[in-house]
């Protein structure tokens, strides 16, 4: 057993009301820089819909990902390295501007400007890449404006065999939104594809990054990605993705996706897996048994023997101790309500999804009976307007039975807990339905409707012995080397970067000149060198001399 720690997310899609406030943080806070104008590390896309890029989850199209062959080992579907290396100067398989879209801006000076007119002066949105006038048709939070549309919803690679069972009607489409980031995954194809090995896995926290240094803009690893996560910057000719916020990560705070969401429908925590069976587990023979094989991979941090093999592997005690409160193990393993998107890529991916109940509840609600009774809302899941099927294209490989399992789960807390509002004596065969007990049903809610900040987001920081190491890493692995994000007096790409750990340092200022530690204490009789001008010899750096 080897004991390895991933920071994974969970988001609740019954939550998600599009209101795209985490793709605008991402974007100032990331990806404001020349050559990233298209990019969008984190976006929502609307089910149905083509995502972005278009069609991406078509992987006969885009190749990304992995497939188990005959002999029951894995290989890239883009292609092992001979044939990387025949195409190394021409990759073929990459998402074109249209794919993605022509990113624009507006015509402001024609407003600021324009004298006094019969007519109101219109701002016309222009190219940024040829500078003309443009038609605006596409962008990355685009399938909520076209929802249920004949030329785009029905062009959705997820609604392929169950083309039947879903109402394309404009009036009687459904819709729910996805929030997508990169997925960090336990066996991530992207970093496999890259010919000059610089997209790696940070031991510590499973964080997927690109090494600026190392990248030679080779772009096999956008190919590589099945969830084209992984965003090529022609400006700097590197590839860039999602850090999972990794410099607020380190001290404790959230990403900025899951610090903005307006509906707190985002999870993050540690989770503890065996290294040794990720292998194993992502190459099991049937797509319907990967979501299966990857819960085994996670580890009990209860269990004393993961206890044992952990300490054994330097994962140090309060990182043990946030995996035991963790939201993202108990959503996982513990209730078994949250989802992997598109386990049939085998990439293991770490961010998860709760599906949505809510369309099942209006549904019942319009029929005029009673919309949180446990056996209406049962039967209704069956004839839910979002077909199972379609849910679980996305997050279970087309297995409809832990997709239904989950619904029920969601609906029998829904009864159960609408018992206890109206101040009902609790039914306790309500959670026995689902094969949970009363407690955990509740806790369940606690967990889903009314959880605080620090419940949602049971982060660990880093530790002061990983402290170069992590300072390394921060100067390899900025986003992008040009202007560093910083917009000074003379517009972008002026002044001097910010380094991109500022945070760390604000955090280990704070830390070394307080009063207390951290654990409790304090720190009478240690010396603070960080105010020490470098004159003489610092106050109690020394013993007093006897006088002998």
């Amino acid at each position: 057993m080897k004991v390895m720690a991933q920071m994974a997310m969970v988001m609740n899609l019954d939550k998600c009301i599009g209101c795209h406030t985490c793709s605008v943080t991402c974007k100032q806070a990331w990806t404001n820089r020349t050559g990233t104008e298209y990019v969008w590390f984190n976006n929502v896309e609307t089910r149905p819909g083509l995502g972005y890029p278009r069609t991406y989850e078509d992987q006969e199209t885009w190749q990304g990902g992995w497939v188990r062959k005959d002999n029951g080992r894995l290989a890239l579907r883009s292609g092992g390295r001979l044939k990387k290396l025949f195409t190394i100067f021409s990759n073929p398989k990459l998402p074109s501007i249209q794919d993605y879209y022509e990113p624009w801006t507006y015509d402001y000076e024609t407003l600021t400007s324009s004298p006094q007119t019969d007519t109101f002066p219109v701002a016309r949105p222009k190219s940024l890449i040829s500078g003309k006038d443009m038609n605006v048709e596409w962008s990355a939070n685009w399938d909520d404006d076209l929802g249920g549309s004949q030329e785009h919803a029905a062009r959705d690679v997820m609604l392929k065999g169950i083309e039947d069972k879903v109402r394309l009607e404009f009036e009687e489409t459904f819709m729910f939104y996805l929030p997508r980031i990169c997925e960090h995954c336990l066996n991530p194809s992207c970093a496999a594809s890259c010919p000059s090995g610089a997209i790696y896995k940070r031991a510590e926290d499973g964080i997927v990054l690109v090494d600026q240094d190392r990248c030679r803009g080779w772009r096999m690893c956008v190919s590589g990605c099945p969830y084209k996560k992984v965003y090529f910057n022609h400006k700097t000719g590197k590839a860039e993705k999602c850090t999972f916020c990794y410099p607020r990560v380190e001290v404790g705070i959230p990403t900025v996706c899951s610090e903005t969401c307006v509906g707190r429908l985002r999870y993050i925590g540690l989770v503890l897996y065996d290294a040794d069976k990720v292998l194993e587990a992502a190459s099991v023979e049937d797509d319907h048994d990967l979501y299966a094989a990857q819960r085994s991979v996670f580890l009990d941090p209860d269990d004393p023997e993961v206890q044992r093999a952990a300490e054994r592997a330097g994962i140090p005690g309060d990182w043990m101790e946030a995996a035991r409160r963790s939201p993202v193990w108990a959503l996982i393993n513990k209730y078994q309500v949250a989802l992997p998107l598109h386990p049939e890529y085998r990439t293991m991916p770490m961010v998860w999804y709760i599906p949505p109940l809510s369309p099942v509840v209006d549904v019942v609600r319009d029929t005029g009976v009673d919309a949180e009774d446990r056996g209406n809302l049962f039967a209704a899941i069956d004839a839910l307007r979002i077909p199972v099927e379609y849910l679980a294209n996305l997050f279970t490989a087309g297995d409809t039975e832990p997709v239904d399992g989950v619904l029920k789960k969601l609906a029998a807390m829904r009864s159960y807990m609408r018992d206890i509002n109206l101040g009902r004596d609790p039914d306790d065969s309500i959670p026995e339905a689902v094969g949970m007990s009363g407690e955990e049903m509740y806790e369940m809610f606690r967990l889903l409707a009314i959880a605080k900040y620090d419940e949602r987001y049971v982060i660990p920081t880093a530790h002061a012995e990983q402290a170069h190491a992590l300072e390394e890493l921060a100067t390899e692995c900025p986003v992008s080397e040009y202007g560093g994000g910083q917009q000074d007096a003379f517009g972008e790409g002026s002044g001097y970067p910010t380094p991109v750990a500022v945070e760390n340092f604000r955090m280990l200022q704070d830390r070394q000149t307080a009063d207390e530690l951290v654990g409790g204490g304090t720190k009478e009789g240690r010396v603070n060198l960080l105010n020490w001008d470098g004159k003489g010899s610092p106050e109690g750096l020394f013993p007093p001399r006897g006088d002998s």
